[in-house]
């Protein structure tokens, strides 16, 4: 499923207009973004977390060449799933 795939499953499903519903997919990625921008944990409770996971400054290699290279320190978004989403797929 792509993103309007999901607009058109919401306006359905909540009786609103493609637009709306694009607006408010729109604001939720937003909102979600900007807390985890600010260090926020999101939690959604039965569909899950999303948090920021701080990843370490690492030795890599070029599978190339074979060289060594510094990867830097950096953050990642995560997603944890919660039970009711497992649930609901398995």
């Amino acid at each position: 499923m792509n993103k309007s795939e999901l607009i058109d499953a919401i306006a359905t499903s909540a009786g609103l207009t493609k637009a709306d519903a694009g607006r408010a997919i729109d604001a939720t990625t937003a909102a979600i973004a900007a807390a985890l921008k600010n260090g926020d944990v999101v939690t959604l409770v039965g569909f899950g977390t999303f948090k920021v996971t701080e990843r370490a400054a690492r030795t890599g290699r070029n599978p190339r060449t074979g060289a060594e290279l510094k990867i830097s320190a950096r953050k990642a978004p995560g997603f944890t799933a919660g039970k009711t989403l497992k649930d609901s797929v398995n």
